[in-house]
């Protein structure tokens, strides 16, 4: 019994029934573990009952230490009253995001605007469901990018068979109907072609000579240049611009006397010339077919015994100016044309052929009214 009892002092007291696994030390020594390492309350308690404390003075009071109750280390602070903790994330947090968002579009629209609805423009008279649509055929004429067409007509700048177009996604026919932007008309058919031919001197204004001199096609590349024919003539010892295409409306308008297209000369003769010479040409000079006179009269150059003049007219009679300086009594030595209304030659070298730009056209067909 004394054995027993020693025993049971320096154990703490006998193992209980619940075996080894479920009881703890007793005495000093468990009481210090209870301290502020590891808590007596883990849930490993003495005694009969499961995370019990020990029965020991000592025990109880380590055990109700700033460190006692369930798991390791220091507790968490409580939060103030009235003060929320830090909350968990819930499930599905972001719907009420995406709620707020469908309110806020259904009040006040989408973030960002939407592009308003062209009107239909199957309306507009003008309008060819077949036909190319109208900021395409513009830029394909060369008038600006498709974007700048596309503002230009909602400018209001183009008109189609005078009609002003402001909608977009207007379609029209190139070969029948007439576009016009800032009232200059655009060639839309690419079928209809312009070019200038600085004609040299000796070269008849035909496209074929039965006595076999040179004439303008002799200057033309059939793999180059579409079949075209020349607008008006020019005598064989004059020089200069001569306009070809295969627009037959253009050319009626450019030689017909009531469109008056102006046409400018270099002309030079022997000098010195009078003072009233470019007055008497100006009121007028009676030929054998009529009265003739000249636009425009003015002295560009002299040399000693030449004179070079620059004459503007828009007849278009046989050997014209030739005629009017012989009968002021002053032959024309050398004669080049130089301008064919809006269309110059420039520094474009003789027996060349070049097309004219689409500003070029432009500018010729507004110079008819077309």
């Amino acid at each position: 019994m004394a054995a027993s009892h020693g025993n049971s002092a320096r154990g703490g007291g006998a193992r209980g029934p619940q075996g080894r696994g479920k009881g703890s030390k007793a005495g000093p020594k468990g009481g210090f573990r209870s301290g502020p390492g590891k808590s007596s309350g883990s849930g490993k308690g003495s005694g009969p009952g499961k995370g019990s404390r020990t029965g020991d003075a000592a025990g109880r009071g380590y055990a109700k230490g700033p460190a006692s109750g369930r798991g390791k280390g220091p507790g968490k602070p409580k939060a103030a009253a009235g003060q929320k903790g830090p909350q968990k994330p819930r499930a599905f947090a972001g719907v009420d995001k995406y709620e707020r968002r469908a309110s806020a579009i259904k009040e006040h629209g989408p973030h960002r605007r939407r592009r308003p609805k062209n009107p239909p423009v199957d309306r507009l008279e003008v309008h060819d469901e077949n036909g190319v649509r109208l900021q395409k055929l513009m830029a394909q004429a060369g008038v600006a990018s498709r974007r700048v067409c596309e503002e230009m007509i909602q400018d209001g700048r183009v008109s189609v068979d005078e009609q002003i177009v402001t909608e977009l996604g207007v379609r029209v026919d190139p070969a029948l109907q007439v576009v016009h932007v800032d009232g200059m008309r655009i060639q839309t058919d690419e079928k209809l072609v312009y070019y200038a031919f600085n004609k040299p001197a000796g070269v008849v204004s035909t496209m074929e000579d039965p006595d076999g001199r040179r004439c303008v096609s002799d200057y033309l590349d059939p793999r180059k240049h579409e079949r075209v024919f020349h607008v008006g003539r020019l005598d064989v010892e004059t020089e200069g611009l001569l306009l070809l295409t295969n627009d037959g409306e253009l050319t009626n308008r450019l030689t017909h006397p009531s469109y008056e297209v102006p046409k400018t000369y270099l002309v030079q003769v022997h000098g010195p010339v009078e003072k009233g010479i470019g007055n008497q040409m100006k009121e007028g000079i009676r030929l054998e077919d009529g009265i003739a006179k000249v636009d425009d009269f003015r002295l560009v150059d002299s040399t000693p015994g030449h004179v070079l003049i620059e004459v503007v007219l828009h007849s278009g009679r046989n050997r014209i100016v030739r005629r009017m300086f012989d009968a002021v009594d002053h032959p024309v030595e050398k004669l080049a044309r130089t301008h064919v209304g809006p269309i110059a030659i420039g520094d474009q070298k003789q027996g060349t052929v070049r097309k004219l730009s689409h500003t070029e056209v432009g500018n010729l067909l507004a110079s008819v009214g077309m």
